[in-house]
């Protein structure tokens, strides 16, 4: 006849599940919800620090300059003196600050 054997698990104490738990949480605030928040705050303020004349892209992609602005609008000139109305959440920080270094 076989026998199998079987050992017992230690068991672990619910302080240490508390900690691990606790560990997981920091680590995801401060590797993904930390800098989420950082990146749009920066993005606010740099919507609220765009003025007449300043060089812009937007979300899709437009190039241009600021024309005009009011309220929550902006009116970006483009090629040709063709202008466009968009709203200031479509202004990309990232990309506006690629094309400006490139100029």
């Amino acid at each position: 006849m076989l026998t199998i054997l079987l050992q017992a698990q230690p068991q672990q104490s619910s302080w240490f599940s508390f900690v691990f738990f606790g560990a997981i949480i920091l680590i995801f605030y401060f590797f993904m919800i930390r800098p989420q928040q950082k990146k749009a705050k920066d993005q606010r303020k740099f919507i609220d620090d765009i003025k007449k004349g300043d060089y812009v892209v937007t979300i899709g992609g437009a190039h241009g300059h600021v024309a005009e602005m009011e309220g929550d609008t902006f009116i970006l000139e483009v090629e040709k003196g063709g202008r466009i109305r968009f709203n200031k959440s479509a202004i990309s920080l990232d990309a506006t600050k690629a094309a400006n270094s490139k100029k």
